[in-house]
């Protein structure tokens, strides 16, 4: 078990976990989503369900066939949010079936979500336009719990991940629309990169795209673009890979910027918008 205290300040708190990226990208930019787990033979091999959130933002529910389903967008206390999430599925174990849980109290002995799911999982990141999995499988869907679903969906902006870019969501946000890239770099890195590509014309994700800049968010670097309102995720999916290409060599570069490039960078970093 990993042996840092509950309240140290874990910045990459999924390192290690499989498809580390989709789980930030479900902690930050996702509305519904949902993976798939399974505890550790010493956490009893309980099906676990990782959810982005759940009603009442509770952290974790323990279901009726006893199975566990964790929000990952709810607060946690302590300073490593893997831990936070890792003793929010102990508590769902321990408790009745169906019963929420409503609190995480963090312990000495806490689990992390690398010791307490089997980490030889697919993890596969499944994007929902509804919130029907908040449904407990023997549950009847009264009329109550249909409002609060139908609720919840009526705030979901419509998100999709980019065939062809890993880690890439496409979203409708109202105004505009987005590509954010959650990538495994650093943000450094990742602006030395978009400069490479700008200063040779080549850093639109797709035509009529726009770099704005990048935030940190559990440790990765995310990218943003955006798009002219009404382009949706096919056009960016047709070039997908050959920006995947180009922006992946432009990120492994460790030849210095250019006279060019740096002027480009300038501009970048002085355009950047300041994103959340």
């Amino acid at each position: 078990m990993t042996s840092t205290s509950h309240n140290d300040l874990v910045r990459r708190p999924f390192e290690g976990l499989p498809h580390e990226q989709d789980l930030v990208a479900m902690r930050q930019l996702i509305p519904a989503a949902t993976m798939a787990a399974r505890t550790t033979e010493d956490y009893g091999q309980v099906d676990v369900e990782l959810a982005t959130i759940l009603p009442m933002t509770w952290p974790a529910v323990r279901r009726t066939d006893g199975t566990v389903t964790v929000g990952i967008q709810a607060p946690y206390p302590g300073g490593d949010l893997s831990r936070g999430i890792g003793q929010a599925i102990r508590q769902a174990i321990a408790q009745k079936e169906g019963t929420p849980v409503t609190s995480v109290q963090l312990a000495e002995d806490s689990p992390r979500l690398q010791d307490i799911l089997d980490l030889d999982g697919d993890f596969e990141i499944q994007v929902q336009e509804t919130f029907d999995f908040w449904l407990d499988p023997s549950a009847e869907r009264t009329r109550e719990i249909q409002q609060a679903i139908t609720q919840a969906n009526d705030s979901i902006m419509p998100t999709k991940p980019v065939a062809g870019l890993p880690h890439a969501y496409w979203v409708d946000a109202g105004p505009k629309e987005h590509v954010r890239w959650v990538l495994d770099a650093d943000e450094d890195t990742v602006i030395d990169a978009v400069t490479r590509l700008h200063a040779r014309r080549e850093s639109a994700i797709c035509e009529g795209a726009k770099y704005v800049g990048s935030f940190r968010a559990e440790g990765l670097a995310i990218p943003v673009w955006d798009l002219p309102k009404g382009t949706g995720v096919g056009p960016v999916e047709e070039v997908a890979e050959d920006f995947r290409a180009r922006f992946e060599e432009a990120l492994a570069s460790t030849e210095p910027l250019t006279a060019l490039e740096r002027r480009a960078r300038g501009g970048i970093v002085a355009r950047q918008v300041t994103l959340r």
